[in-house]
C-alpha cells in the first residue's frame, strides 16, 4: 500500500488550467514559462497569454504543487510530487470525505451497489490492509514461564 508522501501542498483542489499546466511540468520533468506556453499555443485555437503561464505557475507554487529554481536566465519550474503521489492524496481525500459522512447505510448501500469486478478489488485492498496491520502490530511477548 501506498504510504502517504512526506510533502502535502496546502491546497489540493486545482482549476482546470492549473491541472492542465501540472500535468504539463509532470510530463517534462521541468519547464520553464517558456517551455509551457508554448505547448499551450500548439493548439492554434488557443488563445493564453504569457504572463497568465507566468501566474498560473506560481499559484501552483504557492500552493505546494511546484518549486521554481533560478538558473542563469530562466526560472526553471519542478514538480514537488510525482503524478502517482498526487494520485494517492487525492484519492485519501476521496476516502476520508466519503467516510466523514459516518453513515453506515450509506456505507452499505455503496457496497451493495459494487459489481463484481470492484467486490475483487476490494477483497485485495482488504488483504493489503489486513497485511500492513499485522506489520505495524507490536511482536507478542513469549510467555511467562
Amino acid at each position: 500500500m501506498a504510504p502517504l508522501p512526506a510533502h502535502q501542498p496546502k491546497n489540493l483542489s486545482l482549476g482546470p488550467l492549473e491541472a492542465e499546466i501540472l500535468n504539463l511540468v509532470w510530463e517534462l520533468g521541468q519547464a520553464t514559462v517558456k517551455d509551457i506556453h508554448t505547448r499551450l499555443l500548439a493548439d492554434p485555437d488557443r488563445e493564453l497569454a504569457y504572463t497568465s503561464v507566468t501566474t498560473v505557475l506560481r499559484r501552483l507554487a504557492a500552493k505546494g504543487w511546484l518549486i521554481c529554481n533560478k538558473t542563469e536566465r530562466a526560472f526553471v519550474w519542478q514538480p514537488r510530487l510525482s503524478r502517482a503521489e498526487a494520485q494517492v492524496l487525492q484519492a485519501h481525500e476521496r476516502l476520508q470525505g466519503f467516510l466523514a459522512i459516518s453513515n453506515p447505510d450509506v456505507v452499505a448501500a455503496f457496497a451493495d451497489s459494487l459489481d463484481r469486478a470492484s467486490l475483487s478489488q476490494i477483497e485485495a485492498i482488504a488483504e493489503r490492509l489486513r497485511q500492513t496491520r499485522e506489520q505495524c502490530r507490536p511482536p507478542e511477548e513469549p510467555p511467562c514461564i
